[in-house]
């Protein structure tokens, strides 16, 4: 599979994020393709990251597969030969939507990222130590870096276009959405998070926290959309490594994180675009890691 930086696809694009570039099939789905393009503290690489693309697409794929039934959700097909049937004028395109691309129905998108807290990291972990809140709203003392939450705290956040979302609180979710709204996406969130946590435990991956997006579609229901439980939209950890009481080891992007920091560190690289140039060995090393991802979790290898 050959990398991919961008897409050029016979269908009206509609938006390009920091990796998925997405367009419209008709009024009422949409084709979402994950490139291999690759970001860190919100830079994007130059760099290409090979099969990248295709395990954030195959593994939400399995998710979603796992999830009839649980939730309703968007997926239609992430089948190359599927998708192709479906969508004739991709039919001299096999090569660029093969196992990356994913055909949704298209919805109408709250604008909140539904951000679920099983453990205590990353930004919700630097406003703790400081102030003893998360959006405002006081925590337990005593919690150590990294320390699992009974129960996981749902922690909503605003949808940025660029840069960091903002993390808000339960009851500003309320005034944007409406009450039953927000008491939906939080229901809908715990359920799948609880079950993806149960699940990847059981195959040496701990889901410390993660972010869902959902849409109403045609018929008025909320659905689950975007992607589902990845590396990218999840704090990944491996079960053997996890200590808490300190920052643990991201189970992706890592040797990437780990290459960028000794760069800044150096002097080479004040944080902002562009980035250093990667040397191939943090570029393997990057891919294997989303692959073992995939594996891991699915509990196979990744064939496409």
């Amino acid at each position: 599979m050959t990398a991919m930086l961008s897409s050029d696809l016979p269908l009206p694009r509609i938006g390009r994020g920091k990796v998925r570039d997405i367009y419209a099939v008709g009024d009422d789905r949409v084709l979402l393709l994950t490139t291999d393009r690759i970001s860190a503290f919100d830079v994007v690489m130059a760099e290409t990251i090979p099969m990248k693309g295709a395990v954030l697409t195959q593994i939400s794929a399995w998710w979603f597969r796992q999830l009839e039934g649980t939730v309703p959700h968007h997926m239609i097909s992430a089948d190359a030969d599927e998708i192709i049937r479906a969508v004739p004028e991709l039919k001299d395109h096999r090569a660029d939507i093969l196992g990356r691309a994913m055909l949704c129905k298209r919805t109408t998108v709250f604008p909140i990222e539904c951000v679920i807290r099983g453990y205590i990291s990353g930004s919700a972990w630097k406003e703790y130590s400081a102030d003893g809140t998360l959006a405002g709203e006081k925590l337990p003392a005593g919690l150590v870096e990294s320390q699992k939450l009974e129960p996981a705290i749902f922690s909503p956040a605003t949808k940025a276009e660029a840069g960091h979302d903002e993390n808000i609180t339960v009851k500003r979710v309320r005034e944007i959405v409406g009450a039953d709204v927000a008491a939906t996406l939080e229901k809908m969130a715990r359920d799948v998070y609880g079950y993806g946590e149960q699940t990847s435990r059981a195959r040496g991956i701990i889901i410390a926290d993660t972010k869902f997006e959902f849409g109403r579609d045609r018929d008025g229901r909320i659905i689950l959309i975007d992607e589902v439980m990845t590396p990218d939209s999840s704090r990944f950890w491996a079960v053997d490594a996890y200590k808490p009481g300190q920052p643990q080891p991201s189970f992706d992007k890592q040797p990437l994180r780990d290459y960028l920091d000794v760069e800044r560190r150096a002097g080479r690289w004040n944080g902002d675009a562009p980035a250093p140039p990667l040397p191939a060995s943090v570029v393997d090393a990057t891919s294997k890691r989303y692959l073992e991802a995939y594996r891991r979790v699915t509990g196979s290898e990744l064939k496409v």
